[in-house]
């Protein structure tokens, strides 16, 4: 090889570093400033799609959209399997018992056993958990983990949409929606 193309090669090997480190500080600069529990959701703003489900306490009681309407709720989508729906099970308790919330479960991806028995270890915040096993409700919800909690008008509008752990902290953000939730169905 002639000297020159050597030398062209070796400003090449040089400068390919420095542009790969730019545009990798880019891509990481564009993050900055998110909230990643604030991934939204396609379905804000639109009814919960129509589903059929089993209970989790009471494999032959279906469960339906119907279920959830008439009233504001959380649903808060959890497994046994998942570290930070753990995590988040004793605040859930607690908002049930010093504010009434309503909440409605879908137990994702797990199996029946453990999750029923999850909850007579940690205690059940939900007024009714749909099983879910395959997931399938989760797909319609557009679930990409656990825990997830979406915040549902009484008409079965998903109003907000949390994800990640529920606690003092993120349920500052959905509890005033929530009061405007309840103070209109006041009304």
């Amino acid at each position: 090889m002639s000297e020159k193309k050597i030398s062209r090669m070796q400003r090449w090997l040089l400068v390919l570093p420095m542009l790969m480190a730019f545009g990798l500080g880019l891509f990481l600069y564009q993050g900055l400033g998110k909230d990643p529990n604030k991934l939204e959701s396609s379905l804000l703003g639109q009814k919960i799609p129509s589903f059929i489900g089993e209970s989790l306490d009471e494999p032959v009681r279906a469960i339906a959209l119907d279920d959830i309407l008439g009233t504001p709720s959380l649903v808060n989508v959890w497994a046994t399997w998942c570290p930070t729906c753990k995590a988040e099970h004793a605040f859930l308790n607690e908002l049930v018992a010093t504010e009434g919330v309503r909440i409605i479960g879908v137990n994702y991806h797990d199996q029946r056993a453990p999750a029923q028995d999850w909850l007579l270890r940690l205690g059940n915040p939900y007024e009714f958990s749909i099983y879910d096993p395959k997931g399938q409700l989760g797909i319609e919800l557009g679930v990409i983990g656990a825990p997830e909690t979406y915040l549902v008008d009484a008409q079965g509008t998903i109003v907000d949409k949390h994800t990640g752990e529920l606690n003092a902290r993120t349920w500052g953000k959905l509890k005033p929606q929530y009061d405007a939730l309840m103070a209109q169905q006041g009304q």
